[in-house]
């Protein structure tokens, strides 16, 4: 099972997308600041994830959801409508 996640900054209120095969492990990885593209701007929240089948429809959604970052569709997705 694969797994696009949205996690948010606590520090600055921005968001990360991503995926993954293991959403709490990833989680855990970037609040210890393993990931140098959020490094500094831990702690961070899961906002929210969902889940595919395979990694090239995971990577689909991912793309699809960074390219709506900071629009309407973007906000009306974390707010879960």
């Amino acid at each position: 099972m694969y797994y696009v996640y949205v996690l948010q900054s606590l520090k600055d209120h921005r968001y990360y997308i991503g995926f993954t095969t293991d959403v709490e492990a990833r989680l855990r990885f970037h609040n210890a600041g393993l990931q140098g593209s959020t490094r500094d701007r831990i702690p961070f929240r899961l906002v929210l994830y969902e889940s595919f089948a395979t990694k090239e429809e995971a990577l689909k959604r991912e793309k699809q959801i960074k390219s709506w970052k900071g629009g309407a569709a973007f906000n009306q997705l974390i707010a879960g409508k």
